[in-house]
């Protein structure tokens, strides 16, 4: 059995591929993906999270766009460590892919101009939660949410200076699509100066 499988050179174009057809054949949320972060000490830490943007090519910094808590979890470690991996899996479509590179904090208004997109409950709930702090009870949330209510009565919520977004600039992806017998087709991208190299990796 011989099987080849011809990728784009710009990994960018290949994940663009691909994520087109998850979005057509994925029946939930093929924008989610696993981030996997580190805290100084090297302690390994992965959550789901949801893509919000990509950017395209003629960009400064091209790379993965998501939104947070800064003060969270993953805020804490990215502020400490900003090598990160995300993960995207598929299973409608029997492929994944794995990107590693660095987190850089997006601008303030790359951050207002995705908050202000955002259901006015979930806006309220940047503001009431404490991200990743103890919760002694399910009701000290709901107290919060109703204060933030009736702090905005209307639709003008201001972004918290603690919500922002991070840019995962990629230096790997590695492409990986499902084969009968575990025969698996992996490849895998690695920035060099001025583009990528491209190569192949045992299943």
């Amino acid at each position: 059995m011989s099987v080849s499988f011809i990728l784009h050179d710009d990994p960018f174009v290949q994940f663009e591929a691909w994520y087109g057809e998850a979005e057509a054949n994925e029946p939930a949320e093929p924008n989610a993906f696993t981030l996997a972060t580190a805290a100084a000490d090297g302690r390994p830490a992965a959550r789901m999270l949801l893509l919000k943007g990509l950017d395209h090519e003629g960009t400064p910094e091209r790379g993965f766009v998501f939104f947070t808590n800064t003060q969270s979890r993953k805020g804490d470690e990215l502020s400490q460590n900003p090598a990160a991996a995300m993960l995207f899996y598929w299973r409608s479509l029997g492929r994944q892919v794995r990107i590693e590179g660095r987190a850089q904090p997006t601008s303030g208004a790359e951050a207002d101009a995705y908050f202000a997109t955002r259901p006015r409950i979930s806006r309220l709930g940047a503001w009431a939660s404490l991200q990743s702090r103890p919760l002694l009870a399910r009701a000290v949330l709901e107290g919060r949410l109703a204060d933030m209510e009736a702090r905005f009565p209307g639709e003008d919520i201001p972004r918290p200076s603690n919500w922002s977004g991070y840019r995962l600039v990629p230096t790997r992806f590695e492409f990986w699509q499902n084969m009968p017998y575990r025969l698996h087709d992996r490849t895998v991208f690695i920035a060099v100066s001025g583009g990528w190299t491209q190569g192949k990796l045992f299943p």
